[in-house]
Formats: structure tokens, sequence, C-alpha cells
């Protein structure tokens, strides 16, 4: 596991290896980790509990990039079946997994206050302080 300086004691990148067959896709989504977690950590709204949708959010990163490559060099829409009268053109399924991919990450960026409509709307992270008291200068924890 990587850990993104400054965020590694807040949440450990998973183990891309796990997930993704390619070296391209596995460099990609350590990209996209750092810099999703840096813009959290730098605003102060990342918590372990954001760390399994920050994952998702970078698994549908992956998988919208290769359906938008897919979509851009088929093209939107499938072309009928040479030969029979009755096939028509229908719309690409790499087209609607991109559309659906965006659809998602646009959700799970508004959740995490990633998307620019959202940032001010995000709350920063409570760091609990442990609050002091005049009792601690005289009491002392007891070891086990």
């Amino acid at each position: 596991m990587n850990v993104i300086e400054g965020s590694g004691d807040i949440v450990v990148e998973p183990d891309w290896d796990a997930f993704l067959k390619y070296p391209a896709d596995k460099e990609s989504a350590r990209a996209y980790w750092r810099s999703i977690t840096s813009e959290m950590r730098n605003r102060n709204i990342l918590a372990p509990a954001n760390a399994h949708a920050i994952a998702r959010l970078v698994m549908i990163y992956i998988v919208h990039d290769k359906a938008a490559i897919d979509a851009a060099n088929l093209g939107p829409v499938s072309k009928p079946k040479r030969g029979n009268p009755k096939a028509i053109a229908r719309i690409s399924p790499h087209f609607t997994a991109m559309k659906e991919a965006a659809t998602s990450a646009a959700a799970l960026e508004a959740e995490l206050g990633l998307s620019p409509r959202r940032r001010g709307g995000a709350a920063q992270v409570e760091r609990k302080a442990r609050r002091a008291t005049g009792a601690d200068a005289y009491l002392k924890p007891v070891a086990k």
C-alpha cells in the first residue's frame, strides 16, 4: 500500500493490483487517488470513512476513461448489421457506459464535496481534541 504524504495516517491507498489488470490503469488509479486525497486533505474534509467512497470514485474514473476511448473510436451510435432489413442503429454500449459512469462520478463527487458546486457545503472533519481539566495536573493514567 502506498501512503500519500500527509494523508496516509488518515486514509490508506488500496492495492490497485488486486482490482486492475493493466499497468496504465494502475498508474491512472494512483494519480486519481493522489489528486482526490490531496484535494480533500487540503480542504480538511478527508476522513477514514471516505476511503471506500474514494476508491469507488477512482474505479468509476477508470471505467469512464476506457468507455470514452471506445466511444470516441467507434462512435456513439452502433451501425445496423448488414443484410438484416429489420436492424436499426442503436446507441453504442460504450457510450452508454461512459454516460452512466459520468453520472455515478458526479454523484460521488457531490457526496465527497469535490464538485465545484458542492465545495462550499462540505463541512470540515471535526478533529476532537482532548479537553484539559484542572485535575489533569494531579491525576496520572494508571499503567495496565
